[in-house]
């Protein structure tokens, strides 16, 4: 196979693609999902929408001429931003009055809804907006409650935030349902004292309120969902006493510098201020009882899902690249409480530390196997009058445009990314300095076979048990179309390198295939691969019989792989959504990132590919795996060739041939680079005396030198001996 065709080929669909496509997309989405839809799919009763107009965008809505209202992309409002990392692009119509006709979803990369959750169920959930008033909303004369997916809890509450807050905008830009844009404040403008540093004690917060609390009891609790009137929700109450507590929960502004040092202390709060950039603000919860207002989302997607901040139409669900867990309250007097946590809010959003918001928990209960009943409970918080200035609006006005949080620019979101990772990122820059070392000093290691095998099956169980379930560094063929995509369509470093690990993965491999081709990563640092070659080192334990597959069937079989490389890449030219769903051919994210926590069917099929790694070595590496493919095809450009062989490898000798364990050396002796997998298997085989037969007949050469060097010694040591019993 002629490798520069295929760059010239890879190359030459990146040129079509970009001349198609343009190298930059347009500043907002609307125009391009407009034209994928009629004016009744998203405004019932309309016939025609006219061209988008404002900034943001809207697209007026027409029926025989008149209007009767607007459309919009939630992503030009707000921002949409899910567990992916990725906008979720909503389509909503409002009319005139206020009310919501629709809503559509018309684009999302989220990895439950994409891969573990029925599309139906989350259009089913969208019907619940149609003729929601925006205005009664905002006044509170009509409540929503959101019905929140089993397992997709976070991005339905993330889905269900855009659309009202990016609702409530526009209403207030063009005045429907009786809101008007806000206004200047007229009166006294509220900014917070940074020059007050009274250090209080626990009881003293409370009691001004610089510390409001929210407390529920198990029978409060009980009745709230008495009251919904679900009645699967009243057949499963909480179990115990009425007045345990179910939840105490406190909250505080912790930017504010008195209330900041008298709850974290002197030198936490100092680590606060070094760490807020321009326009975020910090705020301290702390809770205790049964129920933890962290929950679990955070941990699976790095996003608390049981808690919001509210403030105006500012909506605030915290991700965990802006909280740090606290060990207790420092306060004198604060009680022991079971979660105590710092959160800080993102600087775009604008979050005003001297404005009144509002906490509102999410308290779930069990229906069913996948269905939930969901409350809402409010803190409200307003920062005491001690704290704060009031300055003639005027005078604020002119101070605002000069304030550095909305002057300077907020600091890039990845550099904030890096500096929370600092732990996984030293990890796992020791671990591939250590894998470096391996290499550099291979011959030195395969001549202990023992301290060899006991260095690759450390190394893999740390590369499945931390990069890969802990760490959920595991690389995908995905990042490489992602590539691709951002190539023809704007690149963006910041994009990939909001997520460090993968990018310094990616760096490293960059890297490797230079030295050593794919083998380093497919081999010892991929979390899949270390999971096949674990599962059938078990195997052999327990003597589970393994299969050799003929030669001639394996080397045709190997080429399935390019094939569903190809495929792929192939298609996410035509579009990438379809193409990151049909890469789901690669079992990761089910066993790695998930945990194998999904829908039936994708736990199937990565336990498909995994158990014919039983019998065969690594099954899916040498058949089915588009990344390793991918990573195999610029592999061929390494510098360097540092698996040594012996001209009588592979004529006669078949030792390392069939020992191979992905069968990557052919039987005339050569390594195919592409299959390799730089185990250092064949490299142990190649220095062991008793184990290669070239090196074997050495070795035995020189025993029988030695030996005769020795009968000869002996012979002289008798004539000696006999001439001197003479004399």
């Amino acid at each position: 196979m002629n490798f520069r065709y295929i760059f010239k080929l890879f190359f030459s669909l990146i040129l079509i693609q970009s001349l198609v496509m343009g190298v930059a997309q347009a500043e907002s989405e609307l125009p391009r999902f407009l034209k994928a839809i009629t004016s009744q799919e998203i405004f019932p009763g309309a016939d025609e929408l006219g061209k988008p107009i404002g900034d943001p965008p809207v697209a007026p809505a027409y029926k025989k001429g008149k209007q009767v209202g607007f459309v919009f992309l939630t992503s030009d409002y707000v921002n949409t931003t899910g567990y992916s990392g990725k906008p979720i692009h909503q389509l909503v119509a409002v009319d005139m009055q206020g009310l919501i006709k629709k809503v559509l979803l018309v684009e999302h990369h989220e990895p439950i809804v994409l891969i573990g959750i029925p599309e139906k169920r989350i259009t089913a959930v969208l019907k619940d907006y149609i003729g929601l008033d925006v205005g009664k909303l905002v006044s509170g004369e009509q409540k929503h409650q959101v019905d929140a997916v089993s397992g997709a809890t976070v991005t339905i509450m993330v889905m269900d935030d855009n659309i009202l807050r990016s609702a409530i905008k526009v209403a207030r830009n063009y005045g429907l349902a009786g809101l008007e844009a806000k206004r200047k404040q007229s009166g006294p403008v509220a900014s917070v004292n940074e020059d007050i540093n009274v250090i209080k004690n626990w009881k003293e917060l409370v009691s001004e309120g610089s510390v409001q609390k929210l407390k529920i009891s198990l029978g409060q609790i009980n009745k709230a969902f008495k009251d919904s009137g679900s009645q699967l929700a009243i057949d499963n109450p909480e179990e115990g006493k009425d007045d345990e507590t179910f939840i105490e929960l406190y909250a505080a502004i912790a930017s504010i510098p008195s209330i900041g040092r008298s709850l974290l202390g002197e030198n936490e709060y100092q680590n606060l201020k070094k760490k807020l950039k321009p326009g975020e603000q910090a705020i301290v919860l702390a809770g205790d009882g049964r129920y933890s207002f962290k929950g679990s989302g955070y941990v699976r997607g790095g996003i608390f899902d049981r808690f919001q901040v509210i403030q105006g139409d500012i909506s605030v669900r915290f991700h965990d690249q802006y909280h740090k867990r606290l060990r207790k309250i420092a306060a004198e007097g604060a009680p022991e409480l079971k979660d105590v946590d710092l959160f800080r809010t993102p600087a775009d959003l604008k979050f005003n530390a001297a404005n009144p918001w509002t906490l509102q928990l999410l308290v779930g209960r069990d229906t069913g196997p996948t269905s939930k009943v969901f409350l809402t409970f409010d803190l409200n918080y307003t920062v005491p009058d001690a704290y704060l200035t009031f300055t003639d609006a005027k005078a604020k006005s002119s101070e605002i445009s000069t304030d550095t949080g909305l002057s300077q620019k907020a600091e890039p979101i990845w550099k904030r990314m890096w500096e929370l990772k600092v732990v996984e990122i030293v990890i796992l820059g020791i671990s591939l300095a250590v894998l470096t070392m391996i290499f550099f000093f291979q011959d030195w290691l395969v001549k202990r076979p023992v301290l060899q095998d006991r260095v690759r099956i450390g190394f893999l169980i740390f590369t499945l048990f931390v990069l890969g379930w802990y760490f959920n560094a595991q690389l995908s063929v995905v990042n490489i179309l992602a590539m691709f995509s951002a190539l023809v369509s704007g690149f963006d470093w910041n994009y990939f390198l909001m997520e460090p690990l993968t990018f310094i993965l990616w760096g490293s491999v960059a890297a490797a295939l230079l030295f050593w081709g794919r083998g380093p990563y497919c081999g010892w640092l991929c979390p899949f691969g270390a999971l096949q070659e674990l599962i059938n080192r078990v195997a052999k334990i327990f003597s589970i019989k393994q299969i050799t597959v003929p030669w001639a069937i394996h080397e045709r079989l190997w080429t399935f792989k390019y094939l569903i490389f190809l495929f792929l890449f192939g298609f996410s030219l035509y579009s990438l959504d379809w193409a990151e769903r049909l890469a789901e051919v690669e079992p990761f994210k089910t066993a790695i990132i998930l945990k194998f926590i999904r829908e039936w069917p994708y736990v199937i099929f990565a336990l498909a590919v995994l158990i014919p790694g039983i019998f065969i070595e690594r099954f899916y590496c040498r058949y089915l795996c588009p990344l390793g493919a991918a990573l195999a095809i610029p592999g061929r450009m390494r510098m360097f060739a540092w698996l040594k062989r012996y001209k009588e490898c592979g004529t006669p000798c078949q030792r390392c041939s069939n020992e191979c364990m992905v069968q990557s050396i052919h039987p005339e002796g050569h390594i195919n680079v592409n299959e390799c997998l730089y185990c250092l298997h064949c490299q142990v085989v190649y220095s062991d005396d008793h184990a290669c037969p070239v090196v074997i007949q050495k070795r035995l050469k020189r025993e029988r030198q030695d030996a005769r060097a020795a009968a000869s010694n002996r012979k002289e040591e008798s004539a000696i001996k006999v001439v001197l019993n003479k004399k």
